[in-house]
């Protein structure tokens, strides 16, 4: 297969813009159906609820370190964060046909904030399973907001919306949409905003979230009760305690 490793002008793009569209096939065929399966094994275990029942899978499967920790994810996440990576934590995320909610406007380090001592290199590889396109609620980003990652927010109706919470005053205008096909991937910084519309349409949307974080940055133990962490590449620099070593 074609080497993943970024191009120089790719990485430029990512730090001046907060993500990157990566319009390439990121494992084989066979790898590819192999973590699709997974993803239906586990869909089918929770009762084909969404979001929640499916976070951190790799906790239950460990199948899924074969994917976490491989060279075609690596390759791409370490022109971003440097060689010293740790693997922060993944999701299996999935918006049932018709009835998909709305992904409020959010940034990935609200929700971690005080979990890490800094969150300036953590990115995440969201890998399409299913077709994503805006008919049926891909992520969407503005580009551009990951120098801060702690926004304002506001209540927004549970109903509607999977968080209860969304940032203040966004212009949807500027968002830019992740339009994938299924093999596919995108990279975007932790403190990028970043939502999704509810899918509307009769075609499921699913995705896989790999999170990788630069071991200069220390995970707080006493705030990741029962959080576990691998080195997935190069040297633990702040003293995390990583599963494998």
């Amino acid at each position: 297969m074609e080497n993943a490793t970024l191009l120089k002008q790719e990485v430029e793009f990512y730090k001046k813009n907060g993500y990157l569209l990566h319009k390439k096939q990121l494992f084989s065929e066979d790898k590819m159906k192999e973590l699709s399966g997974i993803f239906e094994e586990q869909w089918e275990l929770v009762g084909r609820k969404l979001n929640s029942e499916l976070d951190t899978p790799h906790f239950r499967d460990e199948r899924l370190l074969k994917f976490l920790l491989s060279e075609e994810v690596l390759d791409l996440v370490e022109p971003i964060i440097g060689p010293n990576i740790g693997l922060w934590s993944s999701h299996f995320i999935c918006k049932e046909p018709l009835i998909g909610k709305q992904t409020p406007w959010h940034e990935d380090s609200a929700y971690w904030n005080g979990r890490l001592s800094s969150f300036d290199k953590i990115v995440t590889v969201w890998l399409a399973i299913d077709r994503s396109w805006e008919e049926n609620g891909c992520m969407r980003v503005i580009p551009g907001t990951h120098a801060g990652g702690f926004s304002e927010y506001e209540e927004v109706d549970g109903k509607e919306n999977i968080f209860q919470s969304e940032i203040k005053d966004i212009d949807a205008s500027k968002a830019v949409y992740f339009e994938l096909d299924p093999g596919e991937c995108s990279l975007h910084d932790s403190r990028i905003i970043h939502g999704a519309a509810p899918n509307k349409s009769p075609y499921r949307r699913c995705g896989y979230t790999m999170r990788y974080f630069s071991t200069d940055a220390k995970v707080i133990a006493e705030k990741n009760p029962g959080h576990k962490v691998w080195l997935a590449r190069g040297k633990d620099l702040a003293g995390s305690a990583f599963v494998n070593l």
